[in-house]
């Protein structure tokens, strides 16, 4: 994970028909990803958003 993704740990997901999902955005909060996740659902599909932040592990 970048760093900028780690600045925005909030993500909309896509499910895809194949079952697998692709991270379409990512946001800093997750007002503005439901914000964002509503408008992209009026076009159809399927979207949800995560807490899509990794763990640093020390080793």
């Amino acid at each position: 994970m970048t760093y900028r993704d780690e600045l925005r740990p909030w993500a909309i997901f896509q499910r895809l028909p194949n079952g697998k999902s692709e991270c379409v955005y990512r946001f800093r909060t997750r007002t503005d990803a439901d914000a964002y996740t509503s408008i992209l659902r009026q076009g159809g599909g399927i979207f949800e958003v995560t807490f899509d932040q990794q763990q640093v592990t020390q080793g």
